[in-house]
């Protein structure tokens, strides 16, 4: 899409049209950091997260007891739905043709002693010339399925691994790694007694994932929360010898952060039972996923585990739960646009370079797509750094780190993550979408409006004086009935105490609003249409709110955060001092012999990536920095 938007001919080949955006583990978006990205990608003008919202059946907004930095929104998705409308979106742009074929080859050519990817050769014997190819194989590259003592080749269950391919990347001479991943059982709903489960609703008023949404359009649905029973763990323990990964059948690494059952069992057997989730793939299905029973033991041993549940004795499972396992690059092979480094023309992008998740992979493809088109172009390449997107984290640890299984972001590894917010993506990115030509003139104008309505509140809060008796009797209640106190404050010095919420302002300030003018006239609109409204849970327009609440966050959180813009500074000189491609580490005196391979190997661009690489000291990084200098006169003498 990006690609495509950009201006360039754009041809996306697969191996079968009607299985694009196939949500092959959960149909769901989002979740812990990875609501982030699905911000970040949407900011910048992809997809993903308009396409989550048309065909979200229930939304929540997570880790909502804590603060701001943390809260990332996630939808049970229908998971025909959003495969259809993923299809229709890309159908509908303009420069981007969708084929089916099976690709199985690079065209390379050698171009002043450099290796030049020039396009790619189909199983048909076509061979298809391009400036610029990106591989996103996902689980593909010789997937290899375990259920129990069986395994078969697959990509994923029910399609064809590409091998051909696989094999041709392997003569590229690249690092590569065996990862894996599993799934679970998927049951019908017809024959499960939800009567014994307990219901887990979605949020009534939901937090979509893109900024240019204002309505969820679909019915939503309930999930329902589960546990196993103590016979489910006996089941387990007395056959996990027959699971794959402890029969030394699969010898990839698989996610630590997404265990199977199996893999729980044997890492916490002090726990005595074991929660999940009971999530239906669509409304228009009866088949229900099983989210936290990921397993590829036996099927009779998963049919058992699963009838082991009350309210489940009589469940028929549609599928079994099975494992893959497949080939990914060393990430340490790429540069910073994600092009592998020793080829000109060639880029990665998802499960390929040891990511795993949708959304990991749907900002790498964003980037991948917008590098590809500007290298094409003859124009500078666009990178994001760790002060300005977790996109820019997961990019930066990938090339530096490199990974040894599944890499899942989270918010921990973010440096500011207060700065990282949700709410703020389109702030922080919103600008470089449109600079790129992937935010419209329709987007970009709504963009700004945003922008407006947030300046214009954050002006009004900062002059408008309270008036205790206007203030809610709770709110008085919680500031101790000191109305002496606040009388007198501007808003947003009430603002700055923690219990005082936006949410309990609003409806005070609402005739303030409309005396900001035409500036502010659409909050005024939806809120008072939501409380002409019989069905409004809430006076206040979920959109409405999300706008309130980044300018709450900025003035709440103002020391803090003005704190981490100098921290952030700081880190961005660090990557400023940039270490030249001429430079020669094995020179260096004083590094380890397994340091000076690492850095070769990786060839970090600035001294702030080289910190950043498992094993480099600081006292490491001191030494590069006199050596540059040592080796600079040396080069000028």
């Amino acid at each position: 899409m990006a690609a495509a938007r950009m201006g360039l001919r754009t041809a996306i080949f697969t191996l079968n049209l009607d299985l694009i955006a196939q949500m092959s583990c959960n149909p769901a978006i989002g979740g812990i950091a990875k609501g982030h990205l699905v911000r970040e990608v949407d900011a910048l003008g992809g997809v993903m997260g308009e396409v989550a919202d048309a065909t979200g059946i229930q939304f929540r907004l997570l880790n909502t007891s804590r603060g701001p930095a943390v809260w990332s929104p996630r939808a049970q998705c229908d998971k025909a739905l959003y495969r259809v409308k993923m299809r229709e979106v890309l159908e509908g742009q303009k420069n981007l043709f969708i084929k089916q074929a099976e690709v199985v080859d690079l065209v390379i050519e050698q171009q002043q002693g450099q290796r030049v990817v020039q396009g790619l050769k189909l199983r048909d014997g076509r061979t298809i010339h391009a400036a610029a190819t990106i591989v996103t194989t996902g689980t593909f590259l010789n997937g290899l399925i375990h259920c129990g003592e069986q395994k078969y080749t697959a990509g994923r269950s029910g399609e064809p691994a590409s091998v051909l391919l696989g094999e041709s990347l392997k003569r590229l001479g690249l690092r590569e790694c065996r990862l894996k991943t599993g799934t679970p059982p998927r049951l019908d709903g017809r024959t499960i007694d939800w009567s014994q489960f307990q219901e887990q609703p979605g949020d009534e008023d939901p937090t979509p994932f893109s900024f240019r949404t204002k309505q969820i359009p679909l019915r939503q649905i309930m999930c329902h929360i589960a546990h196993t029973t103590p016979e489910t763990l006996r089941l387990i323990r007395e056959n996990v010898h027959r699971s794959p990964m402890y029969t030394g059948q699969i010898e990839a690494i698989g996610p630590r952060y997404c265990p199977s059952i199996e893999d729980k069992i044997v890492r916490f057997p002090e726990k005595t039972r074991h929660q999940f989730f009971l999530e239906p793939e669509g409304l228009n299905t009866h088949e229900v996923y099983i989210n936290g029973m990921s397993t590829s033991l036996p099927m009779e041993i998963q049919a058992a585990m699963v009838r082991s549940i009350p309210g489940l004795e009589n469940a028929e499972m549609l599928r079994p739960g099975y494992a893959i396992e497949y080939d990914a690059i060393d990430p340490t092979e790429l540069d910073r646009t994600l092009r592998v480094k020793s080829f000109a023309g060639l880029y990665l992008a998802g499960q390929i370079n040891g990511t795993s998740g949708y959304e990991e992979a749907a900002c790498q493809g964003l980037m991948a797509g917008i590098n590809a088109a500007l290298a094409v172009r003859g124009e500078t390449a666009f990178t994001l750094d760790r002060t300005e997107a977790y996109t820019g984290i997961l990019i930066d640890d990938l090339i530096s780190k490199g990974t040894n299984e599944p890499y899942r972001m989270f918010t921990s590894r973010a440096e500011f993550r207060l700065h990282l917010r949700i709410d703020n993506a389109d702030r922080r990115l919103t600008p470089y979408g449109r600079r790129l030509g992937l935010i419209d003139d329709a987007a970009w104008a709504d963009y700004e409006a945003k922008q407006a309505r947030a300046v214009a509140f954050e002006r009004l809060l900062s002059t408008a004086r309270v008036r205790a008796e206007e203030l809610p009797s709770t709110l008085l209640e919680r500031l101790d009935g000191d109305a002496a106190s606040v009388t007198g404050q501007t808003f947003a010095q009430l603002l700055k105490r923690p219990e005082v919420p936006i949410e309990e302002l609003a409806p005070v300030l609402r005739k303030r609003l409309a005396s900001e003018g035409a500036v502010l006239e659409q909050w005024v609109a939806a809120m008072d249409s939501a409380a002409d409204s019989a069905a409004a849970g809430s006076r206040l327009p979920a959109w409405v709110r999300n706008e309130m609440k980044t300018v709450e966050t900025e003035i709440k959180y103002s020391g803090y955060l003005d704190q981490q813009r100098r921290s952030m500074e700081k880190m961005r000189k660090a990557e400023k001092r940039a270490i030249p491609g001429w430079f020669d580490y094995a020179a260096v005196s004083g590094l380890s012999r397994e340091m000076k391979e690492t850095l070769q190997r990786v060839r970090p661009h600035t001294l702030g990536q080289a910190s950043r690489i498992s094993g480099v000291t600081p006292a490491a990084v001191s030494l590069i920095h006199v050596y540059i200098e040592i080796q600079g006169r040396a080069r000028v003498a």
